[in-house]
């Protein structure tokens, strides 16, 4: 079985990994800020997000994309200059989460859809989409939770992690950017006999097609094909939340992990238990993020 190691810890909770132009980004949650991290653990602060980063992205000139989750907008930061460029509070539910960003610009950016902090019932959620220039708009509804999201190397196919509803959900992608074709790529409801089952948070995809899954539910990222095998489990410690397929040749998973839940705010900051582990798999990443 495979081990993780430890690259980083002292987070408060790590988020949004992603591997960019040779370097690896993740969002610390509850200090509100955006690092990078090169192989040998040492961290670089790129941005401070008031109102707490989650999803990052890129854009071909460069820019970078950040969710600003708390007052529900997408930020641009470029040449040390943070923008908004989009407010997606009028689409969104409650906070916003993850964003996947394909090679054309479009950003499409999960929302939990209800008030998790409060206990408010279970409630479904959009999915948005930003393409450059434009207003925001739905891309997909009716989605319980949508949290991390891939898209395949031909641009051509979407695939978002529904964490309430315990499956990955595929849509192809039109020459606009719209959603359509809706299906159920995994559930993983059917992967296990008994126990508990993976709660799909950030995922990411790699060369074979497969998806490599981050679920606080079970303390592990598990491996998953289109139709809900389960190829591989690596266990943490504590809780994954994210992973990222990275390093020079793709083949580090970057798991971000921590102990305290997402939805608790002053644990994360006192436990400061968020980590950034790495582990060498098989095959390299692929797609978008």
């Amino acid at each position: 079985m495979k081990k993780t190691e430890i690259l980083m810890d002292g987070l408060t909770f790590g988020e949004g990994p992603r591997w960019h132009d040779g370097k690896f980004y993740f969002s610390d949650f509850y200090s509100h800020k955006v690092f990078s991290l090169d192989m040998k653990g040492n961290s670089k602060l790129i941005v401070e997000i008031p109102n707490q980063p989650s999803g990052l992205g890129w854009l071909s000139d460069g820019t970078m994309l950040i969710v600003s989750m708390k007052d529900r907008k997408l930020m641009s930061y470029k040449n040390n200059v943070l923008k908004e460029v989009a407010d997606l509070s009028s689409l969104a539910g409650f906070h916003c989460n993850d964003m996947v960003v394909d090679s054309r610009g479009n950003a499409y950016i999960g929302n939990f859809g209800f008030n998790t902090y409060s206990g408010e019932e279970l409630k479904p959620a959009n999915l948005i989409l930003v393409r450059p220039g434009e207003d925001p708009c739905v891309a997909a509804n009716n989605l319980l939770f949508p949290n991390g999201t891939v898209i395949t190397p031909d641009g051509r196919t979407l695939i978002v992690g529904e964490t309430y509803a315990a499956r990955l959900t595929a849509f192809d992608v039109n020459e606009d950017a719209t959603l359509s074709n809706r299906r159920i790529w995994a559930d993983l409801t059917l992967s296990v006999d008994d126990g508990e089952v993976p709660a799909p948070d950030g995922m990411c995809l790699d060369a074979e097609g497969a998806i490599w899954v981050a679920s606080p539910s079970t303390a592990e990222v598990i491996k998953v094909k289109e139709g809900g095998e389960i190829l591989d489990s690596i266990p943490v410690s504590t809780n994954a939340y994210a992973c990222m397929l990275g390093g020079d040749d793709l083949c580090t998973l970057f798991i971000c992990t921590s102990n305290a839940s997402g939805i608790d705010p002053e644990a994360a900051l006192r436990e400061k238990s968020g980590k950034i582990e790495t582990v060498r798999v098989d095959v390299p990443g692929a797609g978008k993020p």
